[in-house]
Formats: structure tokens, sequence, C-alpha cells
């Protein structure tokens, strides 16, 4: 992904409520889970999917922990 679209996804995420991202987080590990039985198996084709999903989850994390801190204060 370029710069551009991840500044633009993180927007939409810091946009959106807990909820969704806390869904979009267990559609991500389900996902990763997916993709390392995959791999396990030699079915995996794209393996740079693997480093997207890996990268996306700690994005929604990181969204999801700055949201926790902004209720607290």
């Amino acid at each position: 992904m370029k710069h551009r679209e991840i500044r633009k996804e993180l927007q939409d995420f810091r946009a959106g409520d807990e909820g969704k991202l806390g869904d979009e987080l267990a559609q991500l590990k389900k996902e990763q889970f997916n993709l390392r039985f995959q791999q396990a198996t030699g079915q995996l084709e794209k393996s740079s999917r693997m480093r997207e999903v890996r990268r996306m989850i700690a994005r929604t994390k990181t969204v999801l922990r700055e949201k926790a801190q902004k209720k607290k204060v």
C-alpha cells in the first residue's frame, strides 16, 4: 500500500466506532490464521498478503488503543 492509501484508511478507522474496529480486527485475525494454514500446507500463492494483514492488525490495534486512552481522559 502507498502512504496516501494508508493515511486514508487510518482516517476511516479513526472515524469509525470501536465495535466496527473490533469486528475488523476479528476478521483480520481470521484471515491471518487462514494464510498461515495455507503457508503450512504449501498452498499460499501471495506471500506478501501475510505482511499486509499483519500490519493492518497492528494499525487496527493502535487505533483501538488510541480510542481507549481518549476515553480515560
